[in-house]
């Protein structure tokens, strides 16, 4: 029996099963998922404005209203203590990060691998039309998917288990950073050392072996021997892309000019180890 013929005896025999025991997919079951789709998509929107608009700000506290408080604070852009982590349902792909982290290679882990798995299991459907559906008569099946459980999982484990840079930790290796590169007596450099461990640049950076070198981040432990200035030093903390095109550094000038310039001295102040 050919190819053909064995296909148009499947579907002889699959209409015989639905007019037998149950109605086709197309249009009821596409309905009924769709319809069902709405219905949960309404439902969310529905909980969301009932939270919204019954919970107000009340004088420094929250009124609860009637699913819970809003936030309490306002994210403060200039924060110096605060480490970005996603939902645990994004730890698959906040890991994946670590894994591709260069520039060059940061869409294929956040895009074409994703992309790639959606677009083969959306035509899984199409490329394998057998009828057997038992577990032990499909090992290329069941053996993708249990590959691509155990990667999810450990994936997921792995991101929500990453340890990242403590503000406080780090800071404590100030005094070792100003001796090491002579900057202790200078009071300027010195808060900007703090202020260096405490904003999270060492999750990217390197620093006198201490840090990341996460996205390509140069490490900056002889940055002042570069001889670029404070002034330059600032611009590029501001709006690093400004300076350097195509820089994936965000900005920093939420944290205000003064503090920028503490930055800007203690890098201009780092010529390297003596």
């Amino acid at each position: 029996m050919s190819s053909l013929e064995k296909n148009r005896a499947d579907h002889k025999r699959y209409k015989e099963d639905v007019k037998r025991e149950g109605k086709p997919f197309f249009p009821y079951a596409l309905f009924h998922d769709s319809f069902m789709q709405v219905v949960v998509v309404a439902v969310i929107i529905g909980l969301a404005t009932i939270w919204k608009w019954t919970a107000e700000d009340v004088g420094g506290g929250t009124n609860p209203g009637l699913l819970g408080s809003l936030y309490e604070e306002k994210a403060d852009p200039g924060s110096t203590s605060f480490v970005p982590r996603p939902d645990w349902y994004y730890y698959f792909l906040f890991y994946l990060l670590r894994i591709f982290k260069w520039p060059d290679s940061v869409i294929l882990g956040t895009v074409g691998i994703p992309t790639i798995l959606l677009m083969l299991l959306l035509a899984l459907p199409f490329i394998d039309r057998r009828r057997e559906r038992h577990p032990l008569r499909r090992p290329v099946a069941m053996i993708a998917g249990i590959l691509v459980i155990v990667a999810m999982g450990t994936l997921t484990w792995k991101g929500a288990t990453a340890k990242e840079a403590v503000a406080s930790e780090s800071a404590s290796a100030v005094p070792t950073w100003a001796a090491k590169q002579g900057f202790a007596n200078d009071p300027v450099a010195m808060a900007g050392a703090t202020l260096f461990a405490q904003s999270g640049c060492l999750t990217c950076h390197v620093y006198t072996g201490s840090g990341g070198a996460n996205l390509g981040a140069p490490e900056l432990t002889a940055e002042g021997s570069k001889g670029l200035g404070i002034d330059w030093q600032i611009k590029h903390l501001e709006c690093p892309s400004c300076v350097t095109p195509g820089s994936p550094m965000p900005a920093f000038k939420a944290l205000g000019a003064d503090n920028l310039k503490k930055l800007a001295t203690f890098l201009e102040a780092s010529k390297g180890a003596k």
